[in-house]
């Protein structure tokens, strides 16, 4: 399939019908039914719904792209090896945020061509928050109740996210996880100067700096690939980089191990203004 037909757009129209899926869920809390997973990780009935939904929608509109989902049992790698594109999903982002009703989750949906990220959606369905980007196509933004359904009717455009250093004698604002910091993201924040730390849930961290709020997100813990390519398409759109901790090179996707290593996020024009940070 030629990946230039595909509809970004047709993938965040996706993306909020998943997330209508959760909130309903979410709006009636004896609804939700929690298990726990091997790994002891939630699992709701919203996440099932969701990635239920949204699987049958990808195979539906684009049948001949393979689906890694954190749902679905897992493909071995000796048949993924050969995947030159495939969709990454995360049906519901932040489950434990889900379950604590912060409203700080997401519906993750990203699209990797050769090990890349070249499309991402997140949509974060309490929080009113669309945002999605396209290689080559810029990062966009729509916030508020009405503002998708505007736009859609042609009433408003969305806003074009674009990250930034901070200004001079601004302090460094870092987004961290609320639920799965480690002692390793404490030591090294110890590296900078009185850094203000906001933490936040879910792929929204991306979204932070992306949007300007934050400039800097180590994630120095687990994550799979389903919680940061669509964060890292965006993010990358906005001028941002993700890199692996250890190499300094760009966080791939599809590989052998679907566990990611150590990484940092950040903004525009912060690598030079990190310099060894990267390496500590």
């Amino acid at each position: 399939m030629n990946i230039k037909n595909i509809d970004i757009l047709e993938i965040v129209r996706l993306s909020r019908e998943a997330g209508a899926i959760i909130t309903e869920v979410y709006e009636q809390a004896e609804e939700i039914k929690v298990n726990h997973k091997v790994d002891n990780s939630p699992l709701t009935n919203a996440d099932m719904r969701s990635n239920s939904h949204i699987v049958a929608e990808l195979l539906r509109i684009y049948p001949e792209i393979p689906i890694i989902s954190e749902e679905e049992e897992q493909i071995a790698y000796k048949e993924r090896r050969h995947w030159e594109t495939c969709w990454e999903v995360d049906p519901l982002d932040g489950t434990k945020e889900f379950i604590g009703r912060s409203g700080e989750f997401t519906v993750n949906i990203a699209l990797i061509h050769r090990g890349r990220p070249i499309m991402g959606v997140i949509y974060a369905p309490i929080l009113e928050l669309t945002a999605w980007a396209s290689k080559g196509q810029g990062a966009w933004l729509l916030e508020g109740p009405t503002a998708y359904g505007d736009f859609v009717a042609g009433k408003t455009e969305p806003r074009r996210l674009m990250s930034t250093v901070p200004s001079e004698g601004e302090r460094i604002r870092v987004v961290a996880s609320r639920y799965h910091n480690s002692p390793e993201v404490k030591f090294y924040l110890e590296s900078f100067t009185n850094p203000e730390i906001r933490l936040s849930g879910s792929s929204l961290k991306f979204l932070s700096i992306a949007r300007g709020e934050a400039h800097l997100y180590p994630r120095l813990a687990p994550t799979m690939e389903w919680d940061t390519s669509a964060g890292q398409a965006i993010l990358v759109e906005a001028g941002g980089e993700v890199l692996r901790k250890d190499q300094e090179d760009e966080l791939t996707y599809n590989r052998e191990n679907l566990l990611n290593p150590h990484f940092i996020a950040y903004a525009n024009g912060m690598r030079e203004a990190l310099g060894n940070y990267l390496k500590e």
